[in-house]
């Protein structure tokens, strides 16, 4: 069992690189399915969901070849597999977005229901409306879902869903629609930068697709897509998870490789409680006027799609307000039930309590105290990381493998920084 050990308590000073967007290159990976030629990704993270991804896809006939650090090539050699095993995809969540890839280019698919994060249900019924919509038959039995011979047609559809728009769920039917026939108009479309990023892909690779970055996508099919190259985009999750760790231990960090305009909720969020953010030529400078001794404001946070505060930063935002003078409230509309860290946060000295499904209500502490705590899931362990490096004393997390799905070398930058961490084996 491996411990990442945090003597906390020292502010954060120096600069650091934001890797490439974690799920912004899990779906270009998986439209590497749809090209008739190579696919070169460069930037690619090295973390584990992509190393997971990349296997997946080998499952599924392609060569995958890490040409260097960070750079990746995807080609078809085997059309024939259609089948996406549980082994692979109960690993993580995202693995459903070669669905959507499958169905398009080889007309039929089988792909075990997703795993992933436990931050509560992420039902995929609107990827799999959408995929009817266009033609295709679909079937749900035995853990697993199968797309029988289809020919796709463009259609017009509405994506909303319960909670908003669906990241992956627009990613697979825009792909899926990218080769059908005829137009695709798809209303309350996702419009993260992740979705914008794999849309200038597809139109790299041939597709044509309009309204990118907006709520409605106009898609024409075309008979066939060809390989690109193409940059992954920062990842806006890492860099706002370095915002808040400047922050929380009022330190000074020049964030390097970012992409401003994608930050802005986490940057207003972040000005808003007192926290100095100034855009620099080739990222930002976060700093806390008044140094590691200066007392943040609270502040209410409310989770809502692109471009608001993202869901992905609740749990470090929440670990960041324990520390604010007065009374937050933090409620998480795309996931009410991603509060898994709330009871660990409150092992560390935090007063946090839930108010119902989906709303916490964060009493500001003078400090946060070290203490042995567990990681239930990749974000949550952000948030306990951002919490220890503040906390006096030593802070022990267990389980906290999760982190490795998302955070590119997280422990070495943080070190670089000036943070007292390191993982060990008990």
């Amino acid at each position: 069992m491996s411990v990442i050990e945090i003597e906390g308590d020292a502010p954060l000073k120096g600069r650091v690189t934001a890797a490439g967007s974690k799920n912004g290159a899990l779906l270009l990976m998986a439209a590497a399915i749809l090209a008739d030629g190579p696919l070169t990704l460069s930037n690619v993270p090295d973390v584990r969901d992509v190393r997971t991804l990349a296997e997946l896809l080998r499952q599924l006939g392609l060569r995958v070849s890490a040409k260097q650090p960070g750079v990746y090539e995807f080609e078809v050699e085997d059309e024939s597999r259609r089948e996406a095993t549980y082994d692979l995809v109960s690993e993580m969540r995202a693995s459903v977005c070669v669905l959507g890839p499958l169905v398009a280019r080889r007309g039929s698919a089988l792909v075990a229901r997703p795993g992933g994060c436990r931050i509560g249900p992420r039902p995929i019924d609107i990827h799999l409306r959408g995929l009817r919509a266009l033609g295709a038959v679909v079937e749900e039995k035995e853990g697993k879902v199968i797309v029988g011979p289809s020919h796709l047609k463009g259609c017009e559809m509405d994506l909303a869903g319960p909670h908003g728009p669906t990241v992956t769920g627009t990613g697979n039917v825009m792909c899926a629609a990218a080769l059908a026939e005829g137009r695709t108009i798809l209303h309350n479309a996702a419009a993260e930068p992740e979705i914008q990023d794999l849309a200038y892909l597809l139109n790299d690779m041939g597709a044509r697709i309009s309204g990118i970055g907006a709520s409605t996508l106009v898609i024409d099919g075309v008979p066939s897509l060809h390989g690109a190259q193409r940059e992954v985009i920062p990842d806006r999750i890492e860099a706002g998870t370095f915002m808040i760790a400047a922050a929380i231990t009022g330190g000074d960090v020049l964030l390097e490789k970012v992409s401003w305009e994608h930050m802005g909720a986490t940057v207003e969020t972040l000005r808003r409680i007192g926290v100095s953010v100034e855009r620099e030529l080739f990222g930002c400078r976060v700093t806390v006027p008044g140094g590691p001794d200066a007392r943040l404001t609270a502040a209410d946070i409310v989770t809502a799609p692109y471009p608001g505060p993202a869901t992905d930063v609740q749990a470090p935002f929440s670990a960041l307000l324990c520390l604010a003078a007065g009374q937050s409230r933090v409620t998480d509309t795309i996931f009410p039930d991603r509060f898994t860290h709330v009871d660990e946060l409150n092992r560390l000295g935090a007063n946090i309590r839930m108010l119902d499904a989906g709303r916490a209500l964060i009493e500001g502490v003078d400090h946060l105290s070290g203490a042995p705590v567990h990681a239930p899931d990749l974000r949550a362990c952000a948030a306990l990381i951002l919490a220890g490096l503040a906390a006096q004393g030593v802070t022990r997390i267990f389980d906290p493998e999760h982190i490795d799905r998302g955070y590119d070398r997280i422990e070495e930058k943080l070190t670089a920084l000036g943070a007292r961490i390191r993982r060990t084996e008990t």
